[in-house]
């Protein structure tokens, strides 16, 4: 969201954050058994949805636990390109208006966002609630990058741990012009979305004969075990995102901006495809 300060050179910048976007791509003997039984887990089902290619030279399986998600050193002009191009293409935004503290936008004066939110609220429920969804990925990544940040390194070891003040340069409501506020609450929409899907999804995983696999029959019951207890807490809340609001205007029109969603969806999993740090890319994909 904003340009942080600049502490050493280019050069040094730079090697950071190659070393830190960078994917340990190390593996296990258990972990590569248990691909192997996965994908023959997998393969015994029925698809619902495209698969990507596990066979193709470019793809890899990456233990989570060795690459957390964390600060890259990945910032300046290419990490904001890479969000004005999220913004831009897919937002159903004229290019004429400005998201607010946008660094890749001219000057727009005392304009503090006002014309920006004019426009928005004159949009549909459904063009609103894509604009929040991303505005909240946006924030939710910003926000781990600002828990785990590297906070020293030196002689053989790094000190991670939160950085405050970079969290209030991009949400402290005075630093952001009252941004921060909105970048907020647009994660906190994005989590009730997430609820309420997984509120959907859950008479199917509460069936007793349907089960997880992992490879390990234990393991299979525990994991199953703490889903259903998520459940649980969800349903102590209630007010989830209620979707029936959604395309529900004239048919042909709705079909159209559905499907307009999906391939603004998809053109964003492209775009993230363009990352250069692998890390990020790993992460942002994840999380979309």
């Amino acid at each position: 969201y904003s340009k942080p300060a600049d502490t050493v050179s280019d050069v040094t910048e730079c090697e950071q954050a190659k070393n830190l976007g960078a994917i340990n791509s190390t593996l296990s003997n258990q972990s590569k058994e248990a691909f192997v039984n996965w994908e023959k887990h997998d393969d015994a089902q029925d698809h619902f949805c495209e698969l990507d290619d596990e066979t193709a030279p470019d793809s890899e399986y990456v233990d989570l636990l060795l690459n957390p998600e964390r600060y890259t050193g990945y910032k300046g002009p290419s990490a904001w390109r890479v969000w004005n191009s999220i913004y831009e293409e897919n937002c159903f935004k004229p290019r004429s208006v400005y998201r607010p503290l946008n660094p890749l936008a001219p000057s727009r004066g005392d304009d503090d966002g006002e014309g920006f939110y004019t426009w928005l609220e004159g949009l549909c429920l459904e063009k609103r609630v894509f604009y929040r969804l991303i505005s909240g990925l946006h924030s939710s990544i910003n926000i781990h990058l600002c828990a785990e940040y590297l906070l020293d390194e030196g002689w053989g070891r790094s000190i991670w741990g939160p950085n405050v003040q970079e969290f209030r340069q991009r949400f402290d409501t005075a630093e952001t012009k009252g941004e921060g506020t909105r970048r907020l609450k647009n994660l906190y929409f994005l989590y009730l979305i997430e609820l309420r899907a997984l509120s959907k999804v859950s008479p199917y995983f509460e069936r007793a004969f349907v089960n997880l696999y992992t490879g390990n029959r234990q393991e299979d019951g525990n994991t199953k075990e703490l889903l259903l207890q998520f459940f649980d807490e969800i349903k102590t809340f209630p007010m989830h995102f209620d979707e029936k609001s959604m395309f529900a205007g004239q048919k042909i029109e709705a079909k159209i901006l559905k499907e307009e969603f999906r391939l603004h969806f998809k053109n964003i999993s492209r775009i993230m495809d363009c990352v250069g740090c692998s890390k990020c890319r790993l992460w942002g994909k994840l999380q979309r």
